[in-house]
């Protein structure tokens, strides 16, 4: 969904093997970052990543006190960039992290934000 695709100029200058495996790599980086980079998304994420098991739709958007429509199109960018995966159960959808590394990476934001400022090392 937010992926950018490397233009002509960038194929007709010629880049070599390394700087084309750098932006394969930063590309997707970028763009799950961007996609975190909405707060709503970023709740909608908090609240499928698995800690409490997979969440259906209706259950995330009553704990945000949201709609279920705004919190489904959320959802829908999140497994564009593959950081929620769906689970169909008869006419409802659960979403939970699409993997360890998204629901450690969920984890340790909630945890870094949680933090006091007094628990960080001052800066020299």
């Amino acid at each position: 969904m937010f992926r950018r695709h490397r233009t002509s100029s960038m194929v007709s200058s010629g880049l070599s093997d390394d700087r084309s495996t750098f932006a394969d790599t930063i590309v997707p980086l970028a763009d799950l970052f961007h996609s975190v980079c909405s707060a709503t998304r970023r709740v909608c994420a908090s609240c499928s990543s698995g800690l409490d098991g997979p969440r259906a739709v209706g259950s995330i958007a009553q704990k945000l006190e949201l709609s279920s429509s705004l919190v489904s199109h959320h959802l829908r960018l999140l497994r564009a960039t593959q950081i929620v995966r769906a689970q169909r159960q008869g006419k409802q959808v659960f979403y939970l992290a699409a993997d360890r590394h998204i629901s450690a990476m969920l984890t340790g934001m909630l945890e870094h934000v949680a933090e006091s400022p007094g628990e960080f090392p001052q800066d020299v």
